[in-house]
This record gives structure tokens, sequence and C-alpha cells, in this order.
């Protein structure tokens, strides 16, 4: 082991400096998963507990400390219990960070296939988009370039359809039985229509409905590109990794469709939901570096 410096009686080398560094990013990524939700304010009430044991074991104060104690001795199982949702979500960003869960990935390794690049034709659904928000007809549109997201696709009925602009019109028409819900795109392909999405747990702005609280949940816990067509407004928004863009053109949701299918890093271009929750904002600049 090699020493760097010493501070006092302490010995620092390379490892504590990685140590401490990893830890400071662990720290600044749970942070990130709890901000502007709930979780964060009971994180907050367990550290603040914590801190009062300290203070009482370090006055002696012997009835606190014992029951403060008991209390900090089941203080990790209730953890668990408590940031259930949090640490599965926790979970799926990692799982779907890793390399291992691209799809793709196991096929090449397996089948010694060429990869081949997910991106097609997506005009059908630019012009599907233009139709449905020209009438205020609402919309959810799943993109997945790695998956084929057969868990959602399981909780709707399975199409395995080639994907053309009068199929998403007739799926999302209000009359049709297949509209309320989301539709599942990969590889061209609509795979599935009405299926359930998982709706975020965080705080969000009133001008967001229901179709956007699904939208960002997906988006949270896939890595997928969610497309919504509000039916109050007739507004198009994007969802990618929790975050949004709100009131596109249709130029500008074909660039980031492109991007997306194409295997371009597009989230530094979405915005947290905080931009959004101003009464009165304007539309963000979109970053184009």
């Amino acid at each position: 082991m090699i020493f760097l410096f010493k501070i006092g009686f302490l010995e620092i080398s390379i490892v504590n400096l990685v140590d401490i560094s990893l830890v400071s990013i662990l720290i600044y990524q749970v942070y990130k998963l709890l901000r502007g939700s709930v979780a964060i304010k009971i994180f907050l009430g367990f550290l603040s507990i914590y801190l009062v044991y300290l203070l009482v074991n370090a006055l002696r104060m012997e009835l606190l400390t014992i029951i403060l104690g008991q209390f900090m001795g089941v203080g990790v199982i209730a953890a668990i219990i408590i940031f259930a949702p949090e640490i599965r979500k926790f979970l799926l960003i990692i799982g779907r960070s890793s390399f291992l869960s691209n799809e793709s990935i196991w096929q090449e390794l397996l089948f010694w296939r060429k990869r081949e690049s997910s991106a097609f034709n997506i005009n059908p659904i630019i012009e599907a988009t233009k139709s449905l928000a020209g009438t205020n007809t609402g919309a959810l549109m799943v993109l997945s370039k790695n998956s084929e997201l057969k868990f959602y696709s399981e909780s709707g009925d399975m199409m395995d359809a080639i994907l053309s602009k009068r199929l998403l019109i007739s799926i999302f028409n209000k009359y049709s039985p297949l509209h309320d819900g989301a539709v599942i795109i990969y590889n061209g392909k609509v795979k599935a229509a009405r299926c359930i999405l998982p709706v975020t747990e965080r705080d969000i702005p009133a001008q967001f409905g229901l179709r956007h609280r699904a939208a960002i949940g997906m988006s949270e816990a896939t890595d997928t590109l969610v497309l919504i067509v509000s039916e109050e407004t007739g507004q198009v928004s994007l969802a990618k990794n929790g975050k949004i863009l709100h009131n596109l053109s249709y130029q500008e949701v074909r660039e980031f469709l492109n991007d997306y299918l194409s295997g371009v890093d597009i989230d530094d271009k979405f915005d947290p939901i905080s931009v959004y929750e101003r009464p009165q904002f304007k539309k963000p600049t979109i970053k184009t570096g």
C-alpha cells in the first residue's frame, strides 16, 4: 500500500482516496435518486435521529441512549421496508446501465451475429403524432432500441404489427378498445398496445397529467424514449431517464427520435422536472452541444 501523506496520526493512501471518492459518488447518486420525492424527508428524519443518538451517547444520557439505541438497532430493517421503492429503482438503474442487460450484446456473444442498428423509418410516428395532436387525441408511445420490453408488453395486448400511421391513429382513437394505455414500438413494429406503464412517485407540476406521470415513470425504470401527446392541449412531449422536454415541434421530435435510435446520447438535452415547477415557464432552450 502506497502512503501519500499524513494528517496527524492518520496515514492517507491512494486506496483511501479512491474509497472516499467512490463513497462520495454513491452518496451523490442516492441524493439524485431521492431528490424531489417524499423519501428525502424521511431520509433526513433518520439522519436527524442518528445525530441525536450520537449526541446523547456522547453526553452519557443513559435513558435516551438506550431508547434511541433500540431504534437504531432496527433502523436498517426499517429503512429497507420504507425505502423499498427507491431501492428497487436504484437496482433498476444499475441493471439498465449494465452492458450485460443489452439483448443485442447477448445475441452477438452467443450467436456471433453482427450487431445491427436499431434505427427504422420513423415517418409513421411523426405523421401519426401530427394527426393525433391536431385533434387533441391523447397518445403514449414507448420506443425501445435494446429490448422488446416483454414484461410491459405482456401487460397489454400483443400485436407484433408493422408500424404505420393508420395503425397508430386507429389504436389511439377515442372509441378504440386499445386507446387506454401505451403502445410499445421496437425494431419498426408495434409490439403491443394498451400496455400499463409504471407511474413515477415523484412530485410533478400540475400541468402534467397521468400520461406524463406514466411516461416519466417508464423512462425512470427503462432505457426508453417515451412520446406523449396531451389530450388537453395537443402538445407533444418526450420523456427520457426521468426527465422531460415539453411542447416540442415535430422537427425537434424527429431529431430526438433519430438520435435515440441511432445510439446518440441525448440524456443531457432533457430538462429535470423542476424546470417546469414555476407557475409561468418558458419553453426551455434545447441544448445542441
